[in-house]
Formats: C-alpha cells, sequence, structure tokens
C-alpha cells in the first residue's frame, strides 16, 4: 500500500496570511500618505505592482479606499476611518468633492484646489494640478495655505462663524507672521472681510503669497458650517481678475452648493 503524501497544514495559512498582511502594509501606505498612486506604494513597500494593483482594487470593492476622480491617487474612506478613531472631515470632504473638482478641470482647465482649515491655515486635500496642463505646481496635496494671503483662507474666515473667526485671527496674531501684519490692521482686515462676504467668493490678485498666479476660492457651507473652499489658480499674465471672475466665479460657486456634504 503506498504511502499517502500529506500536506504541510501551515503552507495555506502561511501563503494567506502574507497576503493578509500585505493587504494591511497597502493600507497603512494609503493612510499615512493622504492620497497616493499605486506606483508609489509599490516603490514604498518594494512590491510587484501587479500585485499592489490587485491589492487596491481589492480594498476598494469592500470600501477601505477610493481612486481620486482628479488625479489617480488613492485616500482612505470613510469606512476605513471606521476602524479607528471615526470622523476625519477632510477625507468625507475629498470623498464628496472629487467628482466635481474633475468635472470642473475639465472644463475650466486651470487646477483647481480643495482645501480645508486646519490649525491656522488651509491644507489642500485635493487637487487638480496633476491633470492640469497649465499647472506650474504638481506637488500640491497636503500643502498649508496662508489664510490671510490666499483665496481659499479669506473665502474660510469671511464664511465661518463669528466666534470661529475671532478664534482663527487671535491665533494668527500670537503667531506673528511678518507676512501676515499688514492684512491683519483691523481696519484692512474687517474690509477684505466684508467684500468678501458680500461677493460671494475671495479674492488674490495684488502679488501675495505667489506673485506669479492669482486666485479666486468660494466655501463649501452647509447650515452656516464651512466645510471647506474651492479655488482655481491661474496665471497672472494669461488673464485679468475681470476675465477670470467673469469665467470662474459662477461653475465654481455651483460646484460648491452641489457637493453632498454632512456632519
Amino acid at each position: 500500500m503506498s504511502k499517502q503524501r500529506t500536506r504541510s497544514p501551515h503552507a495555506r495559512p502561511a501563503e494567506g496570511v502574507r497576503a493578509f498582511k500585505r493587504g494591511l502594509d497597502v493600507l497603512r501606505a494609503v493612510n499615512r500618505s493622504g492620497g497616493i498612486r499605486a506606483g508609489d506604494v509599490a516603490r514604498q513597500l518594494d512590491l510587484p505592482r501587479p500585485t499592489v494593483y490587485r491589492l487596491l482594487e481589492t480594498l476598494e470593492e469592500l470600501g477601505y479606499v477610493a481612486r481620486s476622480a482628479s488625479d489617480d491617487r488613492f485616500r482612505v474612506t470613510r469606512h476605513a476611518l471606521s476602524l479607528g478613531d471615526g470622523y476625519d472631515p477632510g477625507i468625507v470632504i475629498c470623498e464628496a468633492a472629487a467628482p466635481y473638482l474633475a468635472e470642473l478641470s475639465r472644463t475650466l482647465v486651470w487646477p483647481v484646489d480643495l482645501s480645508t482649515y486646519e490649525n491656522g491655515a488651509m491644507v489642500i486635500q485635493e487637487t487638480t494640478h496633476a491633470r492640469s496642463p497649465l499647472s506650474i505646481d504638481r506637488s500640491m496635496i497636503g500643502k498649508r495655505l496662508p489664510m490671510l494671503q490666499t483665496s481659499a483662507g479669506r473665502a474660510y474666515l469671511a464664511a465661518c462663524a463669528p466666534a470661529e473667526r475671532d478664534l482663527i485671527i487671535n491665533h494668527l496674531r500670537r503667531i506673528e507672521n511678518a507676512e501676515d501684519v499688514t492684512f491683519l490692521a483691523p481696519e484692512r482686515l474687517q474690509r477684505m472681510m466684508n467684500e468678501t462676504a458680500q461677493r460671494g467668493y475671495a479674492i488674490r490678485d495684488e502679488g501675495e503669497f505667489n506673485p506669479k498666479t492669482s486666485s479666486i476660492a468660494v466655501p463649501i457651507v452647509r447650515n452656516d458650517v464651512v466645510f471647506g473652499c474651492i479655488s482655481i489658480i491661474w496665471i497672472r499674465s494669461a488673464m485679468t481678475l475681470d476675465e477670470a471672475v467673469a469665467q470662474y466665479a459662477a461653475p465654481l460657486r455651483d460646484a460648491a452648493a452641489a457637493i453632498p456634504v454632512e456632519r
């Protein structure tokens, strides 16, 4: 009678554990990055690209990651956040706004950013810079924008509740950034807030922050809560502020009003 060949009981579980670990490694890499392409994950983890693509597709099917509609980066979702501390407004607004930014990018061509407030600055959470043929800066995700020198910061300040605005302004005064001093002058600051609120959008067109570009930003507001701001950036020499406002202010406002957000 021939001796029956037995298979090690540890072989298949070991393969499963290795695949599971790789999936967790990929999920952690996406979470740490805030937004990353599959090829970059493969390089970071020293894994074959087909393996990473397969794992990301599985995580996407399970609802733990989502591919950005604007720049092909993967980000964790609210479902993934439920495994940890829960609500992250930056990720929530990214999921909701990405398709609208992609559409704006197709119709307006110039790069569009989505930013949220974080500790005295606006932080870019989503952008179409990588897809815009007119962008002069491709690495924008995670970039911190000063509140008083950018249209996004001004739009946020003008739209948020007075109590929150006072807290932010007092924080900026304590930081004592030399470039903010002139904007913090009470009369100038109040005039800027009033004009922005009256227009419904903020502008940057005097060479502040980046002398090569100008921008317009609108807030995303629901029930008096500001979730973030959408900005469009263009090269100053390419068009005047009036031309840009005529073309872009209305589409930005429409997109900000249409994004499905909830607190």
